[in-house]
């Protein structure tokens, strides 16, 4: 069964290879294990492992499609991205985006025959396989769903035999199992040290430039489109909303003396700000699309900021097609409740600030939003830093200031 097995691997890689030039190439950065432990096929982040049984049950359209759908999960470092994320909901995540890219790339292919198949029962959700996972995650974690497959997902976690240098940083990957053995496994996958989520990273960065080159001398030219799109997600989800809000709130005034020393730790490297007041202007969209953890994420850190930066003061207002406020945010006082429920527009709220703000300090425009409404057609003349929820509007389509996703977890 050995020799059949290498050489089904060896034929689907020449498959792929003849077809996909890209994936053939980050094929080569992969090693592919048999093992009859678990039920369908693996990643470890690096390696790749499968069920002999369950690979010959295919036809090979699906074998294509079996070793790309992990590949790309290995590529995409779906493993190090999970963080402390409960597994069973970030793998479905995980899954959707990988799915949706094979699905993508065989439809831009041009040719009658299904080049590459995915096994019946795997999870899809059209709507959402052009987000990153991080923001399918949330998505999942706000609706709860119960996603029944009739087949194991194409995820598994790798076999307990195969432990080696990358054993204990393995992604748990079963999702037709319940929440709560994910749950119970997920030690496992928050051992990964820092050097190894490094080293990790470094593999795949250095197989999707090699595999980039390839591309472009080939006849084929420009690289698939879901892959650029995914290659931006993964730049945007190492970026964390909490560091890049704190920045941009205390970046304004000119004084600075240095780091400060109490946010180091955090990985917050801050300036020490002395000099006279900033104005913050916080809105949040209470049009009915921001959650109450994310309002509470949300505010909580921004509540942070004024604990540890005097000069910042902070206004709060609540807007959809009209605004409310501004309330008073500080240390002493509760945090007032959202007003409004209609449509959305921005407009309201900047051209408040326009009428409370002191022209001669210092200010700043903060807004939780998921980015669907009416902008302002001229750019406000305070800079806008956009906090932008899961399934909300791209960055790219935001069309002034700067802007962040916020991630639940």
């Amino acid at each position: 069964m050995t020799e059949n097995i290498d050489k089904i691997i060896k034929t689907s890689i020449l498959r792929v290879r003849k077809r996909y030039p890209f994936f053939a190439t980050l094929s080569l950065f992969a090693n592919y294990r048999p093992s009859s432990s678990i039920p369908t096929a693996a990643t470890d982040g690096k390696d790749i492992y499968f069920n002999p049984d369950f690979l010959l049950s295919l036809s090979p359209p699906q074998q294509d499609g079996l070793l790309l759908h992990e590949l790309l999960h290995a590529a995409l470092l779906h493993t190090i991205r999970r963080g402390h994320r409960e597994g069973r909901l970030w793998n479905i995540a995980a899954d959707i985006v990988v799915n949706g890219l094979i699905v993508e790339q065989n439809n831009a292919s041009n040719k009658e025959e299904n080049l590459l198949e995915l096994p019946e029962g795997v999870v899809r959700k059209p709507e959402w396989e052009k987000m990153s996972v991080e923001e399918i995650y949330d998505l999942l974690l706000q609706e709860s769903p119960d996603l029944e497959l009739t087949n194991p997902d194409l995820l598994s976690e790798p076999p307990e035999d195969s432990k080696g240098d990358n054993s204990e940083d393995s992604e748990d990957s079963q999702n037709s199992q319940n929440s709560q053995e994910g749950k119970e496994k997920s030690s496992r996958f928050d051992s990964l040290s820092q050097s190894q989520k490094e080293e990790l990273a470094s593999h795949w960065q250095n197989a999707m430039q090699q595999a980039a080159v390839i591309q472009r001398t080939s006849s084929q030219g420009k690289l698939p489109s879901g892959i650029i799109r995914q290659l931006d997600e993964i730049s945007q989800s190492q970026i964390d909303w909490r560091s890049y809000l704190w920045r941009y709130l205390v970046q304004t005034p000119n004084d600075f003396q240095g780091y400060d020393r109490r946010f180091v730790g955090r990985g917050l490297y801050l300036d020490t700000v002395a000099g006279e007041s900033v104005q913050v202007f916080v809105c949040v969209d209470s049009s009915g699309s921001i959650g109450d953890q994310q309002l509470k994420l949300f505010l909580s850190e921004v509540v942070g900021i004024l604990v540890s930066y005097p000069h910042v003061k902070c206004e709060l207002y609540y807007a959809d097609a009209d605004v409310y406020g501004p309330h008073s945010l500080t240390l002493d006082e509760n945090i007032p409740k959202p007003e409004g429920g209609g449509g959305t527009s921005f407009i309201p709220f900047f051209e408040k600030v326009e009428e409370n703000r002191d022209p001669n300090l210092e200010g700043v425009c903060v807004y939780l939003t998921d980015g669907y409404g009416d902008f302002p057609e001229e750019e406000p003349l305070l800079p806008t830093l956009w906090v932008i929820t899961s399934g909300g509007l791209n960055l790219d389509d935001i069309p002034f200031g700067e802007s962040v996703k916020l991630y639940v977890n």
